[in-house]
């Protein structure tokens, strides 16, 4: 690793500022409804399959949207879409509210707006993520992703936090402060100016819209790390079964259920803030598949333990572990990419990141509900340590990787130039 002198120097840049603003208080109200979602449906239910069906209800829509979405983010400015989608994510909070107030008995309303959600959610992810590399100069990019991902799991900790304290109020009062809160985030998102992009201007064809996923395919590196996010965490979605493993098995109310989801992101960020200091730069495919290993051993202790503390403390390193691998995959796809096509690349991406949560959690209700909750998880986390193993002898260029690609690129440089490395 090598040290940075200041990884909070990116805040100079305006836009970037108000963008991270946004996300972060758009996380924390988004964190903040999934703990309210969760303890409402498994109270009236108790199924664990409804459990699943959250995120099953997310994912259909944005499986469905994602190319097209993608495409969209080439085509369109994407501050414009990231704000409309902010927004639309408001008027999900404000259905949940009253469909609370209205003193909702059944919960096919929930996954219904849920699908409203998912829907946001697909052209959001690519917009969102193929921004980033427009709103800081190259040099800093790196530290933006580092800062931006500590700030992201910042709110992914408080959120959940403060969910589960806000749920002693009742339900409804989540959903009010949450409103609230992607209200600010949606007011924010158009005070950042339209920063200059690549515009591409072809028809929404199929060849265009799948355009990134023929990029992806014909790179064996980025192919093989945004699919190993996709196979491991598919299998390691415990977070789903939290709401279950908190009533049933550690015996605790909402405030621990948002503890419990808190400590992924507390993991997360604490790992991200240290790489803002200390970015990867070498050995970058151990410390990606090292990311992925560790997440699933704490997934398999997390199904083991009958203990509060040792499920917070596996939760604190999966977090930290699917850091490492998000960080490593990120930058990869971004500099990879032509930002001609980013935003289609980054909807195949996150199709990828999408399957492996929604999807995942899908799977994990599925196999609660057919193998038993705690069998589920260890079942889970066993198979993403598996699916590691495999991508391992699948990708050795990956596996092999020391630096990333613009990193070769620019030591090569020096060396043509005669510079000191």
């Amino acid at each position: 690793m090598s040290s940075s002198s200041n990884g909070f120097a990116v805040l100079r840049h305006r836009n970037f500022s108000f963008y991270l603003t946004a996300r972060i208080l758009g996380t924390l109200a988004v964190q903040m409804q999934n703990v309210a979602i969760g303890w409402q449906v498994y109270a009236k239910t108790h199924n664990l399959f409804y459990l699943g069906m959250i995120g099953l209800a997310q994912f259909a829509p944005f499986l469905l949207l994602i190319l097209l979405a993608g495409h969209a983010a080439d085509r369109y400015n994407r501050r414009n879409i990231i704000a409309l989608c902010v927004a639309t994510q408001l008027i999900v909070g404000l259905l949940l509210l009253a469909f609370t107030l209205a003193g909702m008995e059944v919960v096919w309303p929930v996954f219904a707006v849920l699908v409203l959600f998912g829907s946001a959610r697909a052209f959001s992810g690519p917009a969102t993520q193929a921004m980033m590399a427009n709103l800081v100069p190259q040099e800093d990019f790196s530290k933006a992703v580092a800062l931006s991902s500590s700030s992201f799991h910042v709110a992914v900790i408080l959120g959940p936090t403060l969910g589960g304290l806000l749920y002693i109020y009742g339900p409804a009062t989540v959903y009010t402060v949450a409103s609230v809160l992607l209200l600010a985030a949606t007011v924010l998102m158009t005070q950042v100016k339209a920063p200059p992009q690549v515009s591409n201007r072809e028809p929404a064809t199929w060849h265009s819209v799948l355009e990134g996923l023929r990029f992806v395919f014909s790179r064996p590196i980025v192919l093989g790390a945004i699919s190993l996010d996709l196979f491991a965490v598919l299998f390691g979605g415990a977070t789903a079964l939290l709401p279950a493993l908190a009533h049933d098995v550690l015996h605790v109310g909402p405030t621990g259920l948002g503890l419990l989801r808190t400590a992924p992101g507390a993991g997360a960020a604490l790992c991200s803030i240290a790489l803002a200091f200390l970015p990867i730069t070498r050995k970058v495919g151990r410390w990606m598949f090292a990311g992925v290993a560790v997440f699933g051993l704490g997934t398999v202790v997390l199904g083991a333990t009958t203990s509060f503390v040792v499920a917070l403390v596996c939760l604190l390193l999966m977090g930290a572990g699917d850091m490492v691998s998000v960080y490593v995959r990120h930058l990869l796809v971004q500099f990879e990419t032509p930002d001609a096509i980013r935003g289609r690349v980054s909807a195949v991406n996150s199709v990828f990141i999408g399957a492996s949560n929604e999807l995942g959690e899908f799977e994990s209700g599925v196999t609660a509900g057919w193998m038993g909750l705690t069998r589920a998880v260890i079942f889970g986390g066993a198979a993403t340590l598996a699916v590691t193993a495999a991508w391992i002898k699948l990708f050795p260029v990956l596996a092999k990787m020391d630096r990333f690609p613009h990193h070769e690129k620019e030591l090569r440089d020096k060396e043509l130039a005669g510079q000191p490395q």
